[in-house]
């Protein structure tokens, strides 16, 4: 049987924060055996703690929080911040608008939920290649 594990930081908004958070997460995965999926998975939280630092419109002091969860043949992804504003897909143009396809295009699955108190967490599944539709 599976051992779920849970990682979790606390990020300031800052464009620094992305890197910190990139890192953090390939470690966590070559802890739990799981660098294989290491690249889509850094794409996709490099993504979502991007989008909190540059659309997330909070009081400054309000800080990012990711969570990582260890899943059967995968890892769920969550970025929370004090936002309100959920984010919604565009068609990418000159200007953007790529990083939400980008989680798409990686992740078994994404979406996103409200989260007790302030704010809103934004998720995806990045899973082994074969296990796209795993649980």
């Amino acid at each position: 049987m599976l051992k779920l594990r849970l990682e979790k930081a606390q990020w300031r908004r800052h464009p620094r924060c992305v890197g910190l958070a990139r890192a953090q997460l390939r470690r966590v995965l070559a802890a739990w055996g799981m660098a294989g999926i290491a690249e889509p998975a850094v794409l996709v939280v490099s993504e979502l703690v991007t989008n909190a630092v540059v659309h997330a419109r909070v009081p400054p002091g309000r800080e990012i929080l990711t969570r990582c969860v260890r899943q059967d043949r995968g890892v769920r992804i969550e970025v929370h911040d004090a936002s309100g504003v959920w984010p919604v897909r565009r068609v990418p143009d000159e200007a953007g608008g790529f990083g939400l396809v980008v989680v798409e295009a990686l992740a078994a699955r994404w979406g996103v939920a409200e989260r007790g108190g302030v704010g809103k967490a934004v998720w995806a599944v990045v899973v082994e290649p074969g296990a796209r539709g795993a649980g």
